[in-house]
């Protein structure tokens, strides 16, 4: 593995311009549509065949979220810390200099506006409206699968244009391909209002999905070969994403950007707080759900044979499995690009798990910061800040293990931080002292200074001491040359993320009980009590979900710890406008470099990380483009 560059130029410059040129010399190479490298429109939709080819080429500009180096949310903010510098074991360092805050305007960081990894999603919108301006032409398609080929198409369209609507907060609207007879000033397009992009997204969504004629389907039913593509309810959740986000504090009443407008005075934020903005959430949240749970979507339960697995167990994989186990109950839409997906992620995660078996495949380093490790309930279900009965003050003193201790070796000594937490906790995360469970045995995780699972050499270590197991595979295997690692679908979407969504909106407009009821559904697959039933008992602010405040922040600590490592935490952060207050606290871990308990449970500084608001709330457009096309302005800060 080996660093790869980003694509240094600018595509939407050669997008905006190209599609003033003839169709027939397209500015990028058409995938897997035309034999010989003949790139004529005519051949592409000649038949039924090539026409699906381009279909699946629409999909095949959907940004590798499973990917470690490719999805900013894992390794661009704070969830996840790695060693630094790094020399190997990476395809891009893009979201770590991000983490590390080396953002720039020159040669921005993870540049999906004008390429990363060799693609843009300019380019994708603009393969998806080929492809709705030429599928009547072909002969062979029948009626049924030009519809629902189209609503693909016109989703996708929508997803792209939330992808970077997310990035860079206004954007331009694609919604045709500019005529060759465009001319210059018609080429150099303008930014569009915040409100306007989200309506244009969810107005493309529902024209798809919104009423129960829709074309797409309710679920896959040709498994071998359709799983990935989209469903209605899968359109409907990013709709429910899109809404949430666009009603959260980011978009919804912030005056930081009221100052950005385009060259011609339009405002491209709106500093007004609209209250309609949740309602709207909550309800595509509610349809969302609605037409999921009709197709058959349910929260994952772990089924192993009887008798084979603790009670601690079962919980433990009823919330692993909700994300690694392929083609689950819960999963709405997975991503099945690059043809494994989820093994990068799952090696930067796994570490060396056997003491007599070393696997070089085995980075390890995709290590949460102790910051993390605190966010996690006690087993009471409360805040380890709030739980009465929990020994907050000697978090960092060490205790030994006993048979009792859910999650941790017995006679280990680890610190008081490590006891008594609920089950997600031992399920999403791995430290010294604790124990991992896989399919073929249970491992010990001891990762002091030349044990097994920690450092030995300047790589393939934890830098904090602790370890993301939620995201590996129970069904990875390996010995000292080879590695078997069984890839799952990654979720863009799940149930109980839907869940979460439709909770947070239900509190913002004054529903706390259906707020609580879809909390608790969650808490109850995790082991833990009613929210209820926790704070009244345990916290030390009983009544605290009973205010919306309250609740609120009780939703978005919920909210962090079910969607733990799968790429929510880094946007939910910037969403809800906490990333300055978040994001520049320092990042610590464990003495990693000691050989006993005392030292290596010592608490140590890694770095201070710098988020710049407003600034670092959005992408910088990179400077050339300014240059090319003046109608474009800067986000602010930049």
């Amino acid at each position: 593995m080996k660093h790869l560059s980003t694509n240094s130029l600018s595509y939407l410059s050669r997008w905006l311009l190209c599609l003033a040129c003839s169709m027939l010399f397209a500015c990028n190479k058409y995938l897997d549509i035309v034999p010989d490298n003949v790139a004529t429109l005519d051949h592409a939709f000649s038949n039924r065949l090539e026409a699906e080819k381009y279909l699946f080429t629409c999909y095949a500009y959907l940004p590798q979220d499973d990917h470690p180096d490719k999805n900013p949310a894992f390794s661009g903010g704070d969830e996840a810390w790695t060693y630094w510098p790094m020399t190997e074991d990476f395809f891009f360092l893009d979201p770590y200099n991000i983490a590390r805050g080396n953002q720039n305007v020159a040669q921005p960081y993870m540049n999906y506006w004008d390429g990363y990894d060799g693609e843009s999603l300019w380019q994708g919108i603009r393969a998806c409206n080929i492809f709705l301006e030429n599928i009547n032409n072909v002969r062979d398609l029948q009626p049924y699968e030009r519809d629902r080929w189209t609503a693909e198409a016109t989703f996708l369209k929508a997803y792209f244009h939330w992808y970077l609507l997310r990035m860079y907060g206004p954007i331009p609207i694609a919604d045709k391909n500019l005529p060759i007879t465009a001319s210059p000033e018609e080429v150099k397009v303008f930014r569009q209002p915040v409100d306007t992009v989200v309506n244009y997204i969810a107005g493309l969504i529902d024209a798809v999905a919104g009423n129960e004629n829709s074309a797409l389907p309710a679920k896959i039913t040709s498994t071998t070969t359709e799983l990935g593509r989209i469903t209605r309810a899968a359109a409907l959740a990013i709709k429910a994403r899109v809404l949430v986000t666009a009603a959260s504090p980011l978009f919804n009443g912030n005056n930081d950007f009221a100052g950005m407008k385009n060259k011609n005075g339009q405002p491209l934020f709106n500093p007004q707080y609209d209250a309609t903005k949740w309602e709207k959430a909550r309800v595509a949240c509610k349809q969302a759900i609605d037409v999921a749970q009709a197709a058959g979507s349910k929260l994952y339960y772990f089924n192993p044979a009887v008798g084979t697995v603790d009670p601690a167990t079962k919980v433990e994989m009823n919330i692993r499995n909700a994300v690694c186990e392929k083609w689950n109950s819960e999963l709405i839409w997975g991503q099945t690009s690059g043809g494994t997906p989820a093994y990068w992620l799952q090696t930067y995660a796994c570490p060396q798990l056997d003491p007599n078996v070393f696997n070089l495949n085995l980075k390890g380093k995709l290590a949460p910061p102790l910051k993390i490790a605190e966010l996690f309930y006690t087993r009471n279900g409360v805040p380890v800040e709030e739980d009465r009965t929990w020994n907050y003050a000697a978090r960092y003193q060490l205790r030994t293990a006993t048979a009792k201790d859910t999650g941790i070796q017995e006679g280990y000594r680890t610190i008081g931080l490590h006891f008594e937490r609920e089950p997600r906790f031992y399920a999403d995360m791995a430290f010294d002292g604790s124990t991992w469970f896989m399919k073929n045995g249970n491992y010990n995780i001891q990762s002091k200074l030349e044990q097994h699972s920690g450092k030995k050499q300047s790589r393939l270590y934890s830098v904090t001491g602790y370890y993301t197991k939620k995201i590996v595979n129970w069904n990875l295997v390996y010995n000292n040359t080879s590695l078997e690692v069984e890839a799952y679908p990654w979720p863009i979407m799940r149930l109980g993320d839907l869940y979460l969504l439709y909770a947070e909106a239900s509190n913002e407009t004054g529903k706390p009980a259906d707020a609580l009821f879809y909390l608790n559904q969650l808490r109850a697959r995790a082991g833990l009590a009613s929210v209820e039933f926790s704070w009244s008992t345990y916290s030390t602010k009983p009544t605290k979900y009973s205010t919306q405040e309250g609740l609120r922040e009780i939703i978005r600590q919920e909210r962090t710890i079910e969607m733990a490592f799968e790429g929510s935490r880094f946007w939910d952060l910037r969403r809800w406008k906490t990333a300055p207050q978040v994001l520049n606290q320092p990042v610590f871990g464990w003495d990693i470099l000691q050989s006993t308990y005392e030292d290596y449970n010592r608490r140590v500084f890694l770095y201070s990380p710098r988020f710049v608001a407003p600034r670092d709330y959005f992408w910088p457009i990179k400077e050339n483009n300014i240059q090319i096309n003046p109608n474009l302005v800067q986000n602010t800060g930049w």
